[in-house]
Formats: C-alpha cells, sequence, structure tokens
C-alpha cells in the first residue's frame, strides 16, 4: 500500500520521465494498492484543462483507496510544521503536512518528488517510498491514455 503525492501524479500524467513516475508506473503494472486523500484528488482534478481528461482522471482515483482527513489529521499536520519550525525549517505548503500527516496516521509510505517530505521523514517520521535513479525503459504512454484501465 502505498499514497502517492500531487508531484508524482502531474508528472505521470504529463508524461513526463522520472525515477518517481517510473516507480508509480510498476506500481500501478503489479496491482498494488494506491492511497489518495482529499487534497491529493483535489490538486490533481483542478489542474486538468480538458473535461474528458478530467472524467477519465477522476474515474482512475475512483479506483483508489480513500483515506478521510478528520480534525485529528489536521492537528497533527500543524504539529508537523510546528516540529519543523522549531528546528528552522520552513514547509512551503500547508498541504504537504496534510498528506504526511494522512501518511504516518495511516502508516503508509508516501511516493513523491517534492523536497518538503524529505524534512518531514527526517524529524518526523514520515515513510518514504524509495526510487531507483537507474533508469529504466519508461513508458510512452500519452498522457490522454494513463487514465484509462
Amino acid at each position: 500500500m502505498i499514497i502517492v503525492d500531487t508531484s508524482v501524479w502531474i508528472d505521470f500524467f504529463c508524461g513526463k520521465d522520472s525515477p518517481e513516475v517510473r516507480t508509480l508506473e510498476r506500481i500501478l503494472a503489479a496491482g498494488e494498492d494506491i492511497c489518495v486523500c482529499g487534497v491529493i484528488l483535489a490538486e490533481v482534478l483542478q489542474g486538468i484543462r480538458e473535461d474528458g481528461d478530467y472524467r477519465a482522471t477522476l474515474s482512475r482515483f475512483e479506483s483508489f483507496l480513500f483515506l478521510p482527513m478528520n480534525q485529528h489529521t489536521f492537528v497533527k499536520a500543524a504539529e508537523l510544521y510546528r516540529i519543523l519550525r522549531h528546528k528552522g525549517i520552513t514547509i512551503r505548503n500547508t498541504v504537504d503536512c496534510m498528506i504526511a500527516a494522512v501518511a504516518i496516521e495511516h502508516d503508509i509510505p508516501l511516493l513523491h518528488k517534492d523536497r518538503d517530505f524529505n524534512a518531514i521523514a527526517e524529524y518526523c517520521g514520515l515513510k518514504i517510498l524509495k526510487t531507483s535513479e537507474k533508469p529504466t525503459k519508461a513508458s510512452r504512454i500519452l498522457p490522454s491514455k494513463r487514465g484509462k484501465s
């Protein structure tokens, strides 16, 4: 089971090649459980311009496990931010703390491409899915085809 950050989904749907996208492609091909939370879903969907791509992406995301966010999640997000701030580290986006809080609450590793998560992992116990930096034969699926099973 894995939670995938918006930073990886954006590259995936744009057809970019990166270690994180290749890891996501392997996870999807293996049929492993992928989790999302409300803020990841909202961030991914808000960036889609074409109605057809929007519907296809929404349909694809409906097959993933949805992790709820409650009051405890938001308090945990604030605590993560405060812990890091006391260490002199400023997280650039509060949403990252929310995503990290969900992952920590459910003890699920995060696949990401955002440096703020590395600090949260180092000081706050967030599990990060490591990616291979070695190049592999990347899939050349067009972005609009990725949302379809």
